[in-house]
């Protein structure tokens, strides 16, 4: 594997003890240092699965995992200094104040951490340090739970559903502080059921289906690749808005399309490209 790669799984194929058929068959993909990888598919596919593969918590599999340029096997203990991970279930302790949880994961690491302050800061969490996390919010404990993975300044970060349980403008902040670490040179492997959000803040998504990824590329690649050619033109006519459709194809010499323009009966056009919830309904076939 090139060492220039941040992840690298080929042939990857897992199955759990008394299962009949194998959670993870021939999964293959590979992410690259500095980018937001979005791994997305239905629940029970082998997101989590991946993960603790990844992170060195499941064995008995088949194919190849390396980050960093090694075999996840190979790594240890040391693996944990690099990266950082971020549950959907939050793992802290209840009866002690944020700061204090900070504080205690701090402790673990053989390398200076960050300011936990300024780590809590950074996810408007400053003025909660002193309050016992046993009276947080499910939001509050998602974004201490980021706080921990983000402690001791990783090179690689997973998160899985990071802005479970908060509001639109804690969903913000959350998405914006993962952008403003990718800006830092932070790979973030990111597993969601939120397409919105994977839309917004991934480089590349792949579709986890039947084990493996049938689908895979940048949000707006996939969005034209998967949409209909087609421009949708919404007009403002005597009986009120009224939508047509125009194949994109030779557009500019559609006597109809032009005619709407010159006469300015137009009030938007829009291509029709796929949505990733589109996508994800036909990569991974739910709800057909």
């Amino acid at each position: 594997m090139s060492e220039d790669l941040m992840i690298s799984v080929e042939n990857l194929v897992f199955t759990y003890p008394g299962a009949s058929a194998p959670t993870l068959s021939s999964l293959t993909f590979r992410v690259e240092p500095g980018e937001i990888y979005g791994l997305l598919g239905p629940s029970g596919a082998g997101k989590s699965t991946t993960q603790r593969i990844l992170m060195g918590l499941l064995k008995g599999f088949s194919g190849t995992a390396e980050i960093f340029g090694e075999p996840v096997a190979s790594l240890g203990r040391h693996l944990y200094e690099r990266i950082g991970v971020s549950f959907e279930l939050p793992a802290v302790y209840l009866r002690l104040t944020a700061l204090e949880n900070l504080k205690l994961f701090a402790g673990l690491y053989s390398k200076a951490t960050r300011d936990p302050m300024e780590v809590l800061a950074s996810v408007d969490l400053a003025d909660a340090a002193h309050q016992r996390v046993d009276q947080f919010s499910k939001g509050m404990k998602m974004r201490l739970n980021l706080c921990r993975a983000l402690l001791h300044d990783p090179d690689l970060v997973f998160l899985d559903e990071p802005t479970t349980g908060q509001d639109p403008a804690r969903s913000r902040l959350t998405r914006d502080l993962i952008l403003a670490l990718k800006d830092r040179g932070t790979t973030i492997f990111l597993t969601t059921h939120n397409m919105a959000e994977a839309e917004e803040i991934c480089d590349r998504v792949g579709f986890l289906a039947g084990g493996c990824i049938p689908v895979t590329g940048s949000p707006t690649e996939l969005m034209r690749q998967f949409g209909r050619s087609e421009l949708e033109v919404t007009t403002a006519m005597t009986a009120g808005l009224e939508k047509r459709s125009f194949a994109m194809e030779g557009i500019g010499d559609n006597a109809e399309f032009l005619g709407l323009l010159t006469a300015g009966q137009v009030v938007s056009m829009h291509t029709q490209e796929a949505s990733l919830d589109d996508i994800f309904i036909r990569a991974t076939g739910v709800g057909q």
